[in-house]
């Protein structure tokens, strides 16, 4: 069935997912710590950070989490209400480095020529994911974003693959949702779509083939893979 519509995770698939959150994590556990680096790094085990190599542990909630359930691992660490830290969250997510996966706008151009619509689901704010797609220069050419707090439920649920399919008018089978993530291709899955992985997550290509149709190795090869459909 033809493709009419495209879902986009955004971390680690619009935005290569090492270059921003490594950076984003080392920089909120040293704020939360005033600087100190040994109680940072005993903090970002709780968050599957190493503070020394600056990486992520595979299963790190930070990978597929919501602010909120970071919030969650963080907080018998601080003495602070949960709406406190979820705020310094979003407010370094916001400025944390972005590195495009491949260049955006003109691919996203080339995908809105095609007749195809357009939108993001991630389980970031959605105040950080526009701030990030405005930087970008493509939030204007998206017909729907949406963030764990929009009111569409949260990935690997069907909830927020559903509210774009709705918002743009096209049947799910007619939907490919592209992630980096099995929370992403789980998502796609359960909203009876098509699925697309990418490779500019930490995942590997043997842990997302399962739940995928094709797994590329990132965004720019889907006009490709969108000509053998046709």
């Amino acid at each position: 069935m033809m493709i009419k519509a495209l879902l986009f995770d955004k971390d680690g698939t619009l935005f290569q997912f090492k270059a921003t959150w490594e950076a984003w994590a080392h920089a909120v556990l040293l704020r939360l710590t005033d600087g100190d680096r040994e109680r940072a790094a005993e903090v970002g085990q709780d968050i599957g950070f190493d503070m020394d190599t600056q990486t992520f542990k595979r299963d790190s909630v930070v990978i597929a989490g919501t602010p909120a359930e970071i919030v969650t691992a963080l907080q018998k660490h601080f003495g602070m209400s949960s709406n406190a830290l979820e705020t310094i969250l979003n407010d370094e997510a916001e400025t944390a480095p972005q590195v495009e996966a491949v260049a955006l706008v003109p691919l996203m151009e080339s995908l809105r020529a095609r007749g195809l619509a357009l939108g993001v689901a991630t389980n970031d704010a959605e105040r950080p994911a526009r701030q990030h797609l405005e930087g970008a220069g493509v939030s204007e050419l998206f017909d729907f974003i949406s963030g764990y707090d929009s009111g569409n439920g949260v990935k690997p649920d069907a909830a927020p693959c559903l509210a774009f399919a709705r918002k743009v008018d096209v049947r799910s089978e007619q939907v490919a949702m592209v992630g980096d993530s099995l929370h992403d291709l789980k998502a796609g899955r359960a909203a009876g779509m098509r699925t697309i992985g990418v490779l500019t997550g930490l995942a590997t290509q043997g842990e997302l083939s399962p739940y995928a149709d094709v797994v590329l190795d990132n965004i720019g090869q889907i006009p490709a893979w969108l000509d053998k459909q046709a």
